[in-house]
């Protein structure tokens, strides 16, 4: 059994908590972010996440924005008061969501519109959790 998620020196690179109702996409971006060193717990929905997030701490949230039960825009603000100190980013196919300045989400957060590459989506979690 190898350790995907160690880095050289024996350290995690984060922790991950990504929320995506999508289950092929679900696998497809832990996958990616387990090869390139971060620990990921994924869940299909917001509530589910949610509920985990207040059980212990994340460096950073990814989620879809559009999902049952707990949108990613209702988790995200959720987990900020949480936390505040928890990085977010939204992934989303949906453009029109991703530019709309109405939707109340954490000030920070960043928005990654779909489809993007892997190489990007790494690029830009490890952007955020070095911030």
């Amino acid at each position: 059994m190898t350790m995907n998620n160690i880095t050289p020196e024996g350290q995690l690179k984060g922790r991950i908590l990504l929320a995506e109702d999508d289950e092929d996409m679900r696998r497809f971006l832990a996958k990616a972010l387990e090869n390139a060193g971060y620990q990921v717990v994924s869940f299909d929905n917001g509530l589910s996440a949610y509920e985990r997030l207040r059980e212990e701490p994340f460096n950073l949230l990814l989620t879809d924005i559009v999902m049952p039960q707990m949108d990613g825009i209702e988790l995200a603000r959720k987990a900020a008061e949480l936390d505040p100190d928890l990085k977010i980013m939204f992934i989303t196919g949906f453009a029109a969501v991703a530019l709309n300045a109405d939707l109340e989400a954490p000030k920070d957060a960043k928005i990654l519109s779909k489809p993007f590459h892997l190489r990007d989506l790494v690029s830009e979690v490890s952007r955020l959790i070095a911030a």
